[in-house]
């Protein structure tokens, strides 16, 4: 009997081959020589060898990272920096399936289907970084914004994503760059800024206000 892995890359070999799924469970089976019991006994649809693999993908990244003696020593900005050059590296190995597998996805605010299983692998990894950021005082708490950020984060992956699949630079330099600047850009935006000590001096005057009245203007 073929393992999930024996099944997986039978699939991803099909896939990449003939540029498209094969017909049915039933002829693809056939032609490894497995029954359609074995094939069900690990995946319920084509589709969720395509979600499984992407799933192990993230998760694999994440658990690698998380390994690394420094990590520990890494401020939020570093972790997120981290994860993204690790990811898109991982990604080399696997770049036909990734486009392959996004080929057909035209949404531009949705998440594609094949990513369900990594959007809340994902956004748990993001919210636990901020969760640090936040206690350590490197990410300013802010009113309902705060809870928002992960999702800032998961924008960023996507359009990272994107952007590696469309890469045509050498060992994808502009990636590494776009990732740079796009986590900078939005840590920057997580941390405390001239508009936060606005809106607590406001808070400070709208607490205290009687002081003016008191110094008689």
């Amino acid at each position: 009997m073929a393992t999930a892995q024996q099944i997986r890359q039978a699939y991803l070999d099909y896939v990449l081959t003939n540029n498209e799924k094969p017909k049915s469970v039933y002829s693809f089976v056939k032609k490894l020589k497995i029954t359609e019991a074995d094939f069900y006994q690990f995946y319920a649809s084509f589709e969720s060898i395509e979600k499984n693999t992407w799933f192990e993908l993230t998760f694999e990244t994440i658990t690698k990272i998380k390994e690394q003696e420094v990590w520990y020593q890494y401020s939020a900005r570093e972790k997120m920096l981290s994860f993204f050059y690790s990811y898109t590296e991982r990604l080399k190995n696997e770049r036909s399936f990734i486009i392959y597998s996004l080929k057909n996805y035209t949404g531009k605010f949705s998440t594609p289907d094949v990513l369900a299983g990594v959007k809340p692998i994902f956004e748990n990894f993001a919210e636990e970084i901020i969760n640090e950021g936040l206690e350590s005082g490197e990410l300013a708490e802010r009113r309902f914004l705060s809870k928002r950020y992960k999702d800032a984060l998961w924008i960023q992956f996507a359009f990272i994503l994107n952007f590696w699949i469309n890469d045509d630079s050498d060992g994808f330099e502009k990636t590494d760059e776009a990732i740079e600047k796009g986590i900078n850009v939005t840590f920057d935006l997580f941390q405390h800024s001239p508009i936060d000590n606005l809106f607590e001096y406001g808070k400070f005057l709208s607490r205290n206000g009687n002081f003016k009245a008191r110094m008689g203007f």
